[in-house]
């Protein structure tokens, strides 16, 4: 199994850096003809992406169609059985989560993981473990959740199902990711309350993170996503720009109404 030091941390350029910056880098992470089972049963079926920096790329598809278990694999949780993994440029099949982590990818699983005995500050000093003080985590989640401010001293259980999304998406922030791993972070939530985390991921983006998300519900996904992937049985059924989604496959997958934004 690969070491620790066998990925090395990476800055993660502005997205501003333009179509040459990103031809003389290799994506921020990539997957190439990866598969993956879960015991016996096979579940990805020879998967390949290409994430670079400050680029959103949405995966999409029904239940079971093997979204989160791309994640789960960009995220170490869940090794290769076959194929590459790589994070910039680098072949990291086997790297535990906790490795990738300290290398910049940054995970917020279905179900938000935050700890809802915790306050909301208490909940934000927890990422100061990681190196920065309590003064700078708070002032980027403050800064980017204005309403996690109001509420630093309740409890994180009894917030708003879109506050714990918030909060959830603070911490995992406060640690500057180059690469963002999103599950189903619409779950449970009110379309006005979905629209708004998205604008805040379509601002992550535009800061030169890269962003990875799974949605089974298309419609604020399509709105910010450079690139998307109809996931179907393990395979990646087709990819390009939302626009360019086959009409057939996207009423197919998606709905028509939801694969072209209504």
């Amino acid at each position: 199994m690969p070491s620790a030091d066998a990925v090395t941390p990476p800055s993660a350029p502005a997205r501003a850096g333009t179509a040459l910056l990103e031809r003389r880098q290799p994506p921020v992470i990539e997957l190439r003809a990866v598969r993956a089972a879960y015991g016996r049963i096979e579940v990805l079926h020879g998967i390949d992406l290409a994430l670079p920096a400050g680029m959103v790329m949405a995966l999409l598809g029904p239940n079971g169609a093997g979204k989160s278990t791309v994640l789960k694999v960009t995220s170490g949780q869940l090794a290769p059985t076959s194929g590459c993994f790589h994070v910039m440029g680098r072949h990291v099949n086997g790297i535990a989560p906790d490795a990738l982590a300290r290398a910049g990818v940054c995970t917020i699983p279905e179900g938000r993981a935050i700890f809802p005995n915790l306050t909301v500050a208490e909940n934000l000093r927890i990422m100061t473990y990681g190196g920065s003080s309590k003064r700078e985590v708070e002032e980027r989640a403050f800064a980017r959740f204005p309403r996690l401010s109001e509420r630093r001293r309740q409890l994180a259980g009894t917030l708003s199902g879109g506050e714990q999304q918030m909060l959830a998406m603070a911490r995992a922030l406060s640690s500057e990711p180059a690469v963002l791993l999103l599950d189903e972070i619409s779950m449970g939530l009110a379309p006005l309350v979905v629209d708004n985390l998205y604008s805040v991921v379509s601002a992550i983006a535009a800061e030169g993170v890269a962003i990875l998300l799974t949605e089974q519900f298309a419609r604020a996904a399509l709105a910010v996503a450079d690139r998307v992937g109809l996931v179907s049985q393990g395979r990646v059924v087709a990819e390009g720009r939302p626009d360019e989604l086959p009409d057939d496959l996207a009423a197919a997958y998606l709905g028509g109404l939801q694969a072209k934004g209504g």
